[in-house]
C-alpha cells in the first residue's frame, strides 16, 4: 500500500464493507500518507444500508443473495459514487459457517466500468476469514492497479 500513492496518480480510494467490518479501510488508513488518496469508508452491515447508502438493489439481493457476486461488484460500484471516488473495494459475506450457510466471502474491486470480483470459500475460523478476505482483496486491488492506466 505504500506504492499505491504512485500508481493511483491523483485518483482516488474507498470502501463499502459488511463481514470486513472496516478492518479494510483500517489497514488503507495505518499507512502514512493515505490522506492523499483515501476518501472514507462505510460500514454496511445490514441489507438496508447497503440497499440505501450503496444502491443495492433489494431485487439483486432476493434474487442472488446478499452474499454474492452481483451484490459485492454493486457495492464497489455504489462506494465509487456515494464518496466521490475513482476506485473502491467492498466485501460480503458469511464468515462462519451457520444455519445451512457455509463460509463464503465474496471480495470485490475496481471502478464503475471495470469491477472485479473473487470468492473465498476456505474455513480458517471467524477471526482469520476476515482477516484473510481483507489481505486478498488489498492484494488483489493492488495487482489490478499494475494493469489499469491511472
Amino acid at each position: 500500500m505504500q506504492e499505491w500513492r504512485n500508481r493511483l496518480k491523483g485518483k482516488t480510494v474507498s470502501t463499502a464493507e459488511s463481514c470486513t467490518g472496516g478492518r479494510i479501510a483500517a489497514a488503507i488508513t495505518a499507512v502514512s500518507g493515505a490522506s492523499e488518496y483515501f476518501r472514507g469508508g462505510l460500514v454496511a452491515y445490514q441489507n438496508d444500508v447497503k440497499e440505501q447508502m450503496l444502491g443495492v438493489p433489494v431485487e439483486m439481493i432476493e434474487e442472488y443473495d446478499v452474499v454474492s457476486q452481483p451484490v459485492v461488484e454493486m457495492m464497489v460500484k455504489g462506494a465509487c459514487k456515494m464518496f466521490g471516488s475513482d476506485y473502491a473495494l467492498a466485501s460480503t459475506g458469511y464468515a462462519e459457517a451457520w444455519e445451512g450457510h457455509e463460509v463464503c466471502i465474496w471480495i470485490g474491486w475496481g471502478s464503475m466500468d471495470d469491477v472485479h470480483s473473487l470468492c473465498l470459500r476456505e474455513d480458517f475460523g471467524r477471526v482469520r476469514n476476515v482477516e484473510v478476505a481483507s489481505e486478498k482483496v488489498l492484494e488483489e486491488f493492488e495487482k489490478w492497479l499494475l494493469t489499469v492506466a491511472c
